[in-house]
């Protein structure tokens, strides 16, 4: 699913003499003229930087975080350590490593309030180039990953209501519709779109998230965000998101 970015390619084609004529060619070197030479180091460049699996530069404390969460999806959502945190079942802490960084990545569960009774470690040696190497990991068997699930519908969609419930008169699915997950913190870990159905899903690393659905249009107002919370090893939690159709 995640490819590591060799850009030898590009150093390569940087090479002095790339635009010299090869040996025991007879035709006439051809000499570009400095803005020849810009454009092209400009369009080299470009490619260079957008090539597709290409690595981000590991500079920095969070860039070098943001590789090695990305090795996995259970990490999804997962944040900096904060010792101010009660239960911060998962969690990653960064510390420079020779020419690069040492990512140490936990999850835990099971009564996390009062500490967590299991827990894995990850240890990744992430390169400033960008590379991301798995160097170690312990602790108990990983639970199977767990998220949040649910569908996206809209109503009502008939003037009065009946009783008995008219079949014809039920909520429709809404497609297209921009959900945004925030953890505990506030802070953006995911965005979805509903799809055939109105359904959603995503894995989530262990925590408390709020569902922040956004405007659609068509629809009046937004629902009001709805917390839930990710539980290691136990079944995704289940989120129903209800539209106002405005129809009365």
């Amino acid at each position: 699913m995640f490819h590591d970015a060799d850009d030898s390619g590009c150093r390569a084609r940087r090479e002095p003499g790339a635009f010299s004529a090869r040996p025991g060619d007879m035709r006439p070197a051809i000499r570009p003229t400095a803005a020849v030479l810009v454009m092209a180091a400009g369009l080299l460049l470009s490619a260079c930087a957008q090539a597709p699996g290409s690595s981000v530069r590991a500079t920095s404390v969070a860039q070098a975080a943001g590789i090695a969460l990305a090795q996995q999806a259970r990490f999804r959502g997962i944040g900096p350590f904060d010792a101010n945190m009660i239960g911060q079942a998962a969690w990653y802490k960064v510390a420079a490593a020779g020419e690069g960084w040492e990512v140490t990545i936990r999850i835990g569960w099971g009564d996390c309030p009062a500490g967590c009774i299991n827990e894995h470690r990850w240890i990744y040696v992430v390169g400033r180039e960008g590379s991301a190497r798995l160097t170690h990991q312990d602790g108990d068997a990983v639970p199977t990953a767990s998220g949040v699930r649910g569908s996206v519908h809209a109503g009502p969609t008939c003037p009065v209501e009946r009783i008995p419930p008219d079949p014809n008169c039920a909520e429709r699915p809404v497609v297209g519709a921009v959900l945004v997950v925030r953890d505990a913190a506030g802070t953006e870990v995911a965005r979805l779109t509903s799809g055939a159905g109105g359904a959603f899903a995503i894995d989530l690393a262990p925590g408390a998230y709020h569902l922040i659905p956004q405007a659609v249009a068509g629809l009046m107002g937004t629902p009001a965000p709805i917390g839930f919370t990710v539980d290691a090893g136990q079944p995704p939690a289940v989120v129903q998101v209800s539209y106002d159709t405005g129809i009365r």
